[in-house]
């Protein structure tokens, strides 16, 4: 049997969450880990030693030596580190959101489809085995709740604390947002919306209460001051109630048994979620399919987070 070719991968920023892009890529039997870029230098050495690649001078320079990469820098530079490897040839992996605004976001998407490149964005809990379940069971979804809190994040030197750059519901309930079109999937009719800045120049914690055009109303929280860390969504729907944690990845499913309520623990085989969502995206890129996340989906998240953000601050109703 033949062996497949690797797809050469390289990754653009290895700070916090882009030195596990480079660890992941490192450890996929269909990928070869091609280099690293990041404009600090000696982050990027150290991270290329650890894992056994390569440092690049420039994104130009990573982008003529690999089939694909991931984009993991602050979403003000998505655009510009994406589109350089997009006009080079190279497929791409952006991390959500997929740029700081909805016409960065259509002219990345316009330019993925001139040059026929994959765009896939790191809407990673699409990879998790909690939603995985939740699309096998869900039927008319009803009411949905989802929270996703979070501590405030560490200082940096020279920089903003990570993710703080933009608002909470681009940082955090954006996955969240994601996901609701995903399952609802029907036309956003009203929008209330909620938040303050606490710690940051803009909303550390925000609530929205959207109502759709199928009857679906979803209530989200995201918050970056929290003690602790959560990531649950609630949905509701004709026959069954179902609680299901993201961190955990568990949950439990309530259903109507006669007179009674019964609940029991849903199966879930427990994974990595990074790890899958790089894993499909060098397959996307071997098997040229279309990505569960592209940048088309995105952008609708982005457009209703944005939504989301204008209402806040113009704190109507």
């Amino acid at each position: 049997m033949t062996e497949l070719k690797k797809v050469r991968v390289g990754v653009v920023g290895v700070g916090a969450l882009g030195q596990w892009h480079a660890k992941n890529y490192a450890a996929l039997p269909g990928a070869e880990l091609a280099g690293v870029y990041d404009i600090d230098a000696g982050r990027a050495s150290e991270i290329a030693m650890r894992y056994n690649t390569r440092t690049f001078a420039s994104i130009e320079e990573l982008a003529e030596a690999v089939d694909a990469a991931s984009v993991v820098v602050p979403p003000s530079k998505h655009f510009y580190a994406a589109g350089i490897l997009l006009e080079r040839g190279a497929h791409v992996l952006v991390e959500k959101p997929i740029t700081e605004s909805t016409r960065e976001a259509e002219d990345l998407v316009g330019l993925a489809d001139r040059t026929g490149r994959i765009l896939q964005v790191g809407h990673v809990e699409r990879f998790n085995p909690v939603l995985a379940y939740l699309e096998s069971i869900l039927t008319k979804p009803r009411f949905i709740e989802a929270h996703r809190l979070a501590p405030y994040p560490p200082p940096r030197p020279g920089a903003a604390p990570r993710g703080t750059e933009v608002s909470v519901v681009l940082d955090l309930m954006i996955h969240d947002l994601e996901i609701i079109l995903h399952l609802v999937n029907s036309e956003l009719v009203h929008l209330h919306a909620v938040g303050v800045p606490v710690l940051s120049a803009s909303e550390d914690i925000a609530n929205a209460r959207l109502s759709f055009a199928n009857g679906c109303v979803a209530n989200v929280t995201a918050s970056r001051i929290s003690p602790e860390a959560l990531r649950k969504i609630r949905i509701f729907q004709e026959d069954a109630y179902i609680s299901l944690d993201y961190r955990a990845q568990s949950g439990e499913i309530y259903r109507k048994a006669g007179a009674r309520i019964e609940k029991q623990a849903v199966p879930i085989e427990k994974d990595e979620p990074l790890l899958r969502e790089l894993s499909s995206f060098v397959e996307c890129v071997r098997e040229r399919e279309a990505p569960r996340v592209g940048g088309r989906q995105a952008v609708n998240a982005l457009k209703l987070a944005v939504q989301i953000v204008q209402k806040i601050r113009e704190g109507g109703p």
